[in-house]
């Protein structure tokens, strides 16, 4: 691509309602596109932050019943913190009631005000104070925003006016020469359009609203509230004022924007960049809209996804995943809590999780948890289709094809899960003369487990910092250039020990249930954070610890034989969704079969060669017309008690007590 530096924006937030799925879709893109052009050693800046002026945030304080910097700075906590949970990292944050902004605006002011852009006059008509735009009505009766839904204000008051009518042939220029200015091309027809239609000067000052930035030499005006907060891109770089110093080194940017305020940054706000004599973005690119079920979400009509339930049942990883790879970006795209633990079973659970966990499984067991490394020859596509994935992924992200960006690198899982599978590794390693073969096929399977874990780091940041770690490698995957990775390199490897699931099977029934449960409830609101009080760096959901169980003495604990075991052999019963059969070496002249409900958590494959606790003098048990002697120990987390088993962190024998 040859960039060397790359500025990337969403809108600035509107600070009168809580965040929701719209405003955390934005984000998560912009997020996941810094990683990206990060990883590939681009200089990158993410801005991000709240549009805290005009008079809707005026009317949202009064219904709270607080002062109107109260307000803003409770609901600037409120989007940081469900940002943070995301685990949304951007650069600054800016709030247009920031000193330097303010600061800025007037100065932008003054300048298209020199340079003849301004004037005053007085203005009439309706507006939508959610929208923040005067809008055309049919019926003066019953005046209703189409937007919203909601009843128009009619406002008549003395104005200062933007000439944009004057910028009309400028616009039409910029859209004809730059193709790309807006995206897609969809959007950037329905923009000219509105432009060839012809441009009304601009109304960019409000008498009745005092809640905003004064006008420069006119304390009886406020400015319009987009003037003031499309200028947030610039203003937050250090144009205009001396809190920063990055306007040079960032500017032109990338505007990601929801299709519905399109036009403010297609027209308005190139218009403002052109009558100041400042370069205009690079891009702005409108995005589509989520529906729920087809429908529009709305709370009305119990169409809607809340955060809250979100976050209670999917991790950040999960639901990163699911919106960069279920909407094609720039359409409409639908999201439905099962289409989301579907789209995670087939391709985490079942695809990237099952990968790492089966080929991590593989080093442990037949080599020691050391990684054999290609040599040679490796008499396998499996390298040339893992590159060939990498260089598609590549080239759709830097599009903002995402959808297809992560088609193409799920296409190298699937050919090194095939390989795994068409190799049966497991029947090598009974094969004394085929080591070779064995070690041929686990290498191949590691470094291709590697390179997927390098591409996919950007939209899984989380979950590739586990397996990454669980690979026995240092650092952070998204500290090293995918493309920077050669197939077989040499690598410092620690010994692979501890596995863990990177994506355990959702159970859809049970977490179906539960959220159709919840969403019946009440929304109960959380207690409210002072507005003092500085966001979390990290905001996790703490589960509470069950109460302890009554006190027993010690006589009765040393009646549990608790020992140290080796799985030998795992499989699923039969007609039996939850139920493992395992065949364990407790140190005994023979091994115990012993029947654990834990396949709705683990995978056979995950569990063969895993050291675990078992409680060895247990009463034999028949489930499922099988003799169980013995039982796992594992601890229960979460409120639907998801089994993780316990284990240890150093080697100790088969057949060892705990006490």
């Amino acid at each position: 691509m040859g960039e060397k530096t790359f500025y990337v924006t969403t809108p600035i937030y509107y600070a009168n309602a809580k965040p929701h799925l719209g405003h955390a879709y934005t984000t998560l893109v912009a997020d996941s596109l810094t990683r990206f052009k990060r990883q590939r050693g681009i200089d990158t800046f993410f801005l991000t932050g709240t549009d805290e002026h005009g008079v809707n945030i005026e009317r949202a304080a009064a219904a709270s019943g607080v002062p109107l910097q109260v307000h803003v700075d409770r609901m600037v906590t409120e989007y940081r913190e469900a940002f943070a949970r995301f685990g949304i990292e951007y650069d600054r944050w800016i709030r247009t009631t920031d000193d330097y902004h303010e600061e800025a605006v007037q100065n932008l002011w003054r300048l298209l005000d020199e340079r003849g852009f301004i004037y005053k006059g007085n203005y009439e008509g309706w507006f939508c104070a959610y929208c923040n735009e005067f809008k055309d009505v049919e019926d003066e009766n019953e005046p209703i925003c189409p937007v919203h839904e909601r009843p128009l204000d009619k406002v008549a008051e003395e104005s200062y006016f933007f000439r944009l009518s004057a910028l009309q042939q400028p616009l039409l220029d910029l859209y004809d020469s730059r193709p790309d200015f807006v995206r897609p091309d969809a959007r950037r027809n329905e923009v000219r359009s509105f432009v060839a239609g012809g441009l009304r000067d601009l109304s960019v000052s409000r008498a009745s609203v005092k809640w905003g930035i004064q006008v420069p030499g006119d304390p009886n005006h406020t400015v319009y509230v987009w003037l003031d907060a499309l200028s947030n891109y610039i203003t937050a770089l250090g144009w205009g004022n001396e809190r920063h110093h990055d306007f040079e080194r960032y500017w032109p940017a990338l505007h990601l924007v929801g299709k519905d305020i399109l036009r403010f940054h297609s027209v308005y706000w190139p218009a403002f960049l052109l009558a100041a004599g400042i370069e205009v973005p690079h891009t702005v690119f409108a995005h589509g809209m989520w529906l729920s079920g087809g429908r529009k979400m709305s709370k009305t009509m119990g169409k809607t996804i809340e955060l809250s339930i979100l976050h209670r049942h999917f991790t950040p990883d999960m639901i990163r995943y699911f919106v960069l790879r279920e909407m094609a970006f720039g359409q409409d795209g639908d999201f439905t809590y099962g289409a989301l633990i579907d789209r995670v079973n087939a391709d985490l659970a079942d695809g990237l999780g099952n990968l790492a966990s089966r080929t991590l499984t593989m080093v442990r067991s037949y080599f020691d948890g050391i990684p054999p490394r290609p040599a040679g020859e490796t008499q396998s596509d499996v390298a040339d289709v893992i590159l060939q994935a990498k260089t598609k992924f590549d080239k759709e992200f830097h599009a903002l094809n995402f959808s297809r960006a992560l088609e193409a690198g799920w296409i190298g899982v699937a050919r090194l899960d095939k390989f795994i599978t068409d190799s049966k590794p497991w029947s090598l390693a009974k094969d004394p003369a085929a080591r070779s073969r064995l070690e041929n096929v686990i290498a191949i399977a590691y470094e291709g487990l590697r390179h997927i874990v390098l591409l996919t780091a950007p939209v899984l940041p989380e979950t590739t910092r586990q397996i990454w770690s669980q690979l026995g490698l240092a650092g952070d995957p998204l500290l090293i250039n995918p493309n920077e990775a050669r197939w077989g390199e040499p690598l410092e490897v620690s010994k692979v020990d501890r596995i863990t699931p990177a994506f355990p099977k959702l159970a859809k029934d049970k977490i179906m249930a539960e959220i159709e449960e919840e969403k019946e409830k009440p929304q109960i609101e959380e207690p409210k954070r002072e507005a003092s009080d500085p966001p979390p760096e990290t905001a996790i959901a703490q589960t509470l610890s069950p109460p302890l169980a009554e006190t027993i003495a010690i006589e009765d604990f040393v009646k549990v034989d608790l020992r140290v075991a080796t799985v030998l052999e795992a499989e699923r019963v039969p007609k039996a969704d939850k139920l493992l059969r395992l065949v364990v070496d407790v140190g005994e002249p023979q091994p115990r079969q012993i029947l654990a409900g834990i396949a709705q958590h683990y995978s056979p494959e995950t569990l063969v060669g895993r050291k675990i606790i078992v409680v060895a003098n247990l009463a034999p048990r028949k489930l499922r017309g099988l003799e169980s002697n013995g039982m796992l120990l594992a601890a229960s987390v979460g409120e639907e008690g998801k089994p993780v088993l316990a284990t240890f962190a150093e080697d100790v024998p088969n057949g060892a007590r705990l006490k």
